[in-house]
């Protein structure tokens, strides 16, 4: 079948559109450089016409508050109003575990806002809550450095490796639609600040981390259970230290 993915030259995008094409689907990886845009509405008829599926995977250039809303707002009223007159069977979007408890944060406000667009369309759908993935580590570090020394948050988390996103969000294509969330994430929960300090200790990078509770993440405090999935997930088989090993090029 016919399968769009949008976002399709990402992290998850370029590993999903990979996978389905192994499965012998039709698969396009929609991306603003490849001339479908969400957010001006550019390609998107010529592009889902006769597709069956569509996989949201398309993430805002800016985390800014009022900039990721308008995002997410603009690109899924458009990408769903296309859907509809193109018959899509199914919509796939990739959100976030936890992001309903996270209020304060600007950036989950808007998954939420997305989530929502979704659910109102009419459009059978399923909608994925990842946990964080290892890709992400240094980009944490980094967002809570100040000189050698980086501030973040001591809560768990229970991160994922993209490849086993990607082979989920692949099953997720294949199957059809639960009209509700399935949520997925990594094989254990860790405190964040001791997964960075592994990351950064692997990277023979010399800075420290300062494991603060109240260390903000996107905006907001988190707690024990912010980010750790319930009780059934669907989870990712790969360890930090086997995708440590076997993602070189990413970690960094």
């Amino acid at each position: 079948m016919k399968i769009v993915v949008i976002g399709g030259t990402g992290l998850i995008g370029s590993k999903t559109v990979e996978k389905l094409r192994r499965k012998g689907h039709e698969v396009v990886a929609a991306s603003p450089n490849g001339g479908v845009n969400t957010i001006t509405g550019e390609g998107l008829a010529e592009t889902l016409a006769g597709a069956h599926t569509v996989i949201d995977l398309a993430n805002s250039p800016s985390f800014e508050d009022k900039a990721v809303l308008e995002f997410f707002e603009t690109s899924g009223r458009n990408l769903l109003a296309a859907e509809k007159v193109a018959g899509v069977k199914h919509h796939i979007a990739l959100s976030i575990v936890g992001a309903e408890r996270l209020p304060e944060s600007g950036y989950m406000r808007a998954k939420m806002a997305q989530e929502k667009l979704i659910r109102g369309s009419g459009i059978p759908y399923t909608i994925v809550h990842s946990t964080q993935f290892f890709e992400f580590l240094g980009g944490i570090a980094q967002s809570g450095t100040v000189g050698d020394i980086t501030t973040v948050s001591s809560a768990y988390f229970q991160p994922i490796a993209s490849g086993d996103v990607a082979e989920i969000m692949t099953d997720v294509a294949l199957s059809p639609p639960v009209d509700g969330v399935i949520e997925i994430a990594g094989p254990e929960p860790i405190r964040m600040s001791e997964l960075v300090a592994r990351f950064l200790k692997a990277t023979n990078d010399p800075r420290k981390v300062n494991a603060d509770p109240n260390a903000q993440y996107f905006g907001t405090r988190l707690d024990d259970r912010s980010l750790v999935p319930g009780d059934h997930p669907r989870i990712g088989t790969t360890r930090f230290e086997d995708w440590f090993k076997n993602a070189p090029l990413q970690r960094h």
